[in-house]
């Protein structure tokens, strides 16, 4: 096996060691003010990655306005029939399976990510802007998909190249709550907008939800320029020499680590012909790809909630409970699996959870209860920001490998969407029951998949284990279960 992702974030380099002779030569300091620079580093770096979590607030707003506008005549106006509208929602994972992997192992080679990431946000907000009939509307919502692919891959490896691993669960839960926060305060916002808009200046409120909220991406993608980080390794005006050199010491640090008795990391394009080869990459993707698709009730949230069958604005309002929630638990759940080292119960639990909700929106139509399991539902997107954090630690040792990695498998979850846009026809409401049984089946199987995979890494720490006693080191490292 070329990869050995480790428990252990320490070293026995001395902090100003050099494993290049292009890295920066830095100062001896002694560990107490290593840390004192460190904390500095972290905390500059903390306020500008906060930012993400706007951007992906955006990029969920956009991606799924569409729900919210279904309340206020969307289908109605444009004249849509049968499976139209969820071919309207499948259509985006199309785009956005196209491009994340390349985008990746492009922004993987450059130097300044904070412009590529913020002109494709500018060109998705201006895409959500121009709504038309029903098929200007399907091949504009397959262009979205296309450019906002770039985003959230390209911000968890981002993400990566700052952050140690022991750091990176918690700041890839903060940069998840964005689809949970989008979740909440997006239908609060959709609903001010569909309550008090509508045949303003001659138009529809769902074309003002479209408006103002591509407006607002495009203001947010103009000011993402001057604030989002760029690579350690690329010029920074907001980062003094000491706290430049360290960030750039900490990823070198990382992969020595991950490496040590190990061949060298594959760089290059070669990263991506190594992830396809790399059986892991596909065992996870399709568990993904399933979990994925038994999350597919968030895209039709709205949908579920307007069966306890109140209007439209109560609807919208009623989403936002389960999402804060869910919210406050993917920072409790993350914080957790950092903590422990654990990965796989801190997956498979809110996933258990989900499917208590699935199983009781099942069995009843009753409003107060049918509620109550949306906040059980909710619960399982944690699972999908955990698992996230898991692939990065399992392809931690080469950057270009980690870029394709992380893409090829968020790209192939994407696929899930795909498939389960169709699992919520009109025909099967409004109890949905169908829908919440494949939901059922879905999770349960990307469970059963993950538990082999988390097999596999005890046997590998195992066999490294009796590696170690028998070559006499003092240090053992495992794979994160």
């Amino acid at each position: 096996m070329s990869d050995h992702p480790l428990l252990s974030a320490g070293n026995s380099s001395h902090y100003g060691a050099s494993n290049s002779s292009d890295s920066p030569v830095l100062p001896e300091y002694d560990e107490q003010n290593r840390q004192v620079v460190e904390k500095r580093l972290l905390r500059k770096l903390d306020l500008r990655v906060a930012f993400l979590v706007l951007m992906y607030i955006m990029n969920c707003m956009d991606r799924t306005n569409a729900a919210a506008a279904r309340l206020r005549g969307f289908e109605e106006d444009l004249g849509m029939t049968g499976n139209q509208f969820n071919t309207l929602m499948s259509i985006f994972y199309v785009g956005y399976l196209l491009t994340q992997a390349p985008s990746n192992m492009f922004l993987d080679r450059m130097t300044r990510p904070s412009l590529y990431l913020s002109n494709c946000m500018a060109i998705w907000g201006a895409i959500t802007v121009f709504i038309g009939t029903y098929h200007a509307i399907l091949i504009l919502r397959f262009m979205l998909g296309f450019v906002e692919a770039v985003f959230f891959p390209g911000a968890i490896f981002l993400l990566s190249r700052w952050y140690k691993r022991n750091e990176l669960g918690l700041r890839t839960a903060l940069l998840a709550c964005g689809a949970s926060i989008s979740n909440a305060f997006g239908a609060l916002f959709a609903s001010g907008i569909l309550g008090s808009l509508d045949s303003t200046l001659g138009f529809a409120a769902w074309r003002w939800l479209f408006l103002i909220e591509g407006t607002l991406t495009i203001v947010v993608a103009v000011s993402a320029i001057w604030i989002l980080p760029d690579f350690p390794s690329s010029p920074s005006v907001w980062l003094l020499p000491d706290e430049q050199a360290l960030a750039k010491r900490r990823m070198e640090e990382e992969v020595a680590v991950a490496n040590e008795h190990k061949d060298a990391p594959v760089e290059g394009w070669s990263g991506l012909v190594d992830a396809l080869a790399d059986w892991r990459v596909w065992w996870l993707g399709a568990a993904l790809l399933l979990m994925e698709a038994s999350l597919s009730f968030y895209i039709f949230f709205p949908t579920l909630s307007a069966t306890m069958g109140y209007n439209s604005t109560i609807t919208l309002l009623l989403c936002a409970p389960p999402w804060i929630l869910g919210t406050a638990t993917l920072f409790l759940v993350a914080r957790h699996s950092d903590a422990t080292g654990d990965r796989f119960w801190h997956i498979a639990s809110p996933l258990f959870v989900a499917i208590v909700g699935f199983m009781i929106a099942t069995s009843t139509m009753n409003a107060a209860v049918r509620y109550l399991s949306l906040f059980f539902m909710a619960q399982a997107p944690v699972a999908h920001i955990v698992s996230l954090t898991w692939v990065m630690n399992t392809f931690s040792q080469s950057q270009s490998k980690r870029a394709a990695a992380i893409a090829l498998i968020n790209a192939m979850s994407s696929l899930g969407y795909i498939g389960s846009s169709y699992f919520w026809p009109s025909r099967w409401g409004p109890s949905y029951a169908n829908s919440f049984l494949i939901c059922i089946l879905t999770s349960t199987m990307s469970i059963a998949m993950l538990w082999v995979f988390r097999g596999h890494l005890s046997r590998c720490n195992r066999a490294a284990e009796a590696e170690e006693q028998a070559l006499g080191l003092l240090k053992g490292f495992r794979y994160l279960l």
